[in-house]
């Protein structure tokens, strides 16, 4: 006679869901998410400017969007309007390479040497491209900044203008080129070297209101040297930091140049 053994079998242990690994944006990829980037920023800028010309009340024509972009404070508020979208859509990237945030932009610190190196690196750069403007008789700033450092004085938002150069635009800026474009690209088949080349051009076409070439090729060379310290260190902090340095200089060179105390 046979015994049947009624005893339920075990359950067997139930197994946590695979996850699947962080990713990092390659070639495409990374110019893809960098485009969406890019728009976002630009319908950031483009509706502080819609703003301030339908505030005005006045006939919509040319005339009025130059005068609105031309504007110190339209500037300003458009720059720190950038920032929020291009944080958004990076967000968004990073959030489905399922990657961390600060870790994939690089938003770590760095050495003291780093800074160091890089404060005096920047500042050889700038001097240098001073000297060869006014050996080549051009002016050190463009006109596009004396007017709307000029149009800030008079609106009374110089302060504003102050903020979002150093820090709105060297922020915003930094996270896309050196933080996501840098990133990805490195990765890909162009390796660091192609990467910093890439991240610098479009970094110079993100500048198309200077219309110089001059001005250009000095925006590309530093953008390079942003590129090989973001390299070196590893950190897009202290890109942000050398860009805001930068962008201060600059503004505090217009400030004097538009009282007279230095020559354009």
């Amino acid at each position: 006679m046979s015994i049947i053994d009624t005893t339920p079998a075990p359950t067997p242990t139930e197994l946590p869901p695979a996850t699947k690994p962080p990713r990092v944006w390659k070639f495409w990829g990374t110019a893809l998410w960098g485009v969406l980037a890019f728009a976002a920023m630009s319908l950031g800028q483009l509706t502080v400017v819609a703003f301030e010309v339908i505030r005005s009340g006045e006939d919509i024509d040319l005339g009025l969007i130059v005068k609105a972009v031309s504007s110190g404070t339209t500037v300003a508020l458009s720059v720190i309007m950038g920032l929020p979208a291009v944080c958004l859509a990076l967000w968004l990237a990073i959030r489905v390479a399922r990657n961390s945030f600060t870790d994939y932009l690089g938003l770590r610190g760095t050495s003291w040497k780093n800074v160091l190196l890089g404060t005096v690196a920047l500042v050889l750069l700038i001097g240098a491209w001073e000297v060869m403007a006014k050996v080549l008789g051009r002016q050190s700033t463009p006109s596009f900044m004396l007017e709307v450092v000029k149009s800030a004085q008079v609106d009374g938002t110089l302060w504003i203008l102050v903020i979002a150069l150093t820090a709105g635009a060297a922020i915003t800026e930094e996270l896309l080129a050196r933080g996501f474009l840098y990133r990805g690209w490195s990765e890909s088949f162009l390796r660091p070297i192609g990467a910093m080349v890439l991240s610098s051009l479009v970094w110079t076409a993100m500048h198309a209101q200077y219309y110089d070439p001059f001005l250009f090729t000095q925006v590309f060379t530093m953008g390079l040297l942003f590129g090989y310290l973001r390299y070196r260190s590893g950190s897009t902090w202290l890109t942000i930091y050398l860009h805001a340095l930068n962008n201060l200089a600059a503004t505090v060179q217009t400030l004097l140049i538009l009282k007279g105390v230095i020559s354009p």
